[in-house]
């Protein structure tokens, strides 16, 4: 397969077994080797990689070109995920994965810089006015990392994270991308989503071995959605101040 065609085409599961780059082969090794781990506390994904349902971004450069090239698999990726019928065996989770070394640096602050300003580079390239219903505002309960006008939920794992080992996905940095209507529908704020959130973040208390992150809430309740993108090490309940800015261009 084309290097160039390989980092811009939306690459689903069942494809990996023909993708010759080998780090985009060992990138997903790496997400495998966590993934089939029954101990691995989001009890979604886990579902997802043992059904084949992973969808696959890998980025070459996060220069201008690379990120036209995301936007071009995550646009593909929305239209993917809106004709969804509601059911888990068809959410269809993205794992964007960038090539060794892109971020300079290497703490658990500088990979999560480096992950919004990949948001920031998507959100100036979204093809679509931002939904009405969502918040511009980073500091509104209702924000939500939005393009081609779905809000989506966006986990960012590094491997600087050796505390929070569920924030860890290998050795390369990666966006785990969600519509954030998934979450709503499994783990939303009702009595079943209360119980799913509460078995999860008990799972990631035994994973990791510490407390799950102050930082975790419900949409709409509790933490601010961009704080829980990123987490810290520690237990602060503050992740500061959103880097990202709404853009009406």
């Amino acid at each position: 397969m084309d290097r160039l065609l390989q980092a811009t085409k939306l690459i689903s599961q069942s494809d990996m077994d023909e993708i010759a780059e080998p780090w985009h082969r060992a990138a997903f090794a790496e997400v495998a080797s966590r993934l089939s781990d029954p101990d691995f506390p989001c009890v979604f994904s886990r579902n997802a990689f043992r059904k084949g349902l992973l969808r696959l971004v890998f980025v070459e450069d996060a220069d201008a070109d690379g990120l036209d090239r995301l936007a071009e698999a995550l646009a593909e990726y929305v239209a993917l995920s809106a004709g969804w019928d509601g059911r888990l065996d068809t959410a269809y989770p993205l794992i964007v994965l960038f090539a060794p070394d892109i971020v300079r640096g290497g703490s658990v602050a500088e990979y999560q810089a480096f992950g919004w300003r990949v948001l920031q580079g998507l959100h100036h390239r979204d093809p679509a006015p931002w939904p009405e219903d969502v918040g511009r505002d980073p500091g509104s309960a209702s924000w939500s990392m939005c393009f081609a006008g779905m809000p989506l939920f966006c986990n960012m794992s590094s491997p600087a994270h050796e505390v929070r080992r569920s924030r860890n996905l290998g050795t390369h940095f990666a966006l785990v991308v969600n519509p954030r209507e998934r979450f709503d529908v499994f783990a939303g704020d009702t009595p079943s989503g209360r119980k799913v959130r509460a078995n999860i973040r008990d799972r990631i208390h035994r994973y990791d071995g510490v407390p799950h992150s102050p930082q975790l809430g419900s949409y709409g309740v509790g933490a601010l959605e961009w704080s829980q993108y990123g987490l810290s090490e520690g237990n602060s309940e503050s992740a500061g101040t959103c880097p990202f800015r709404f853009s009406n261009s």
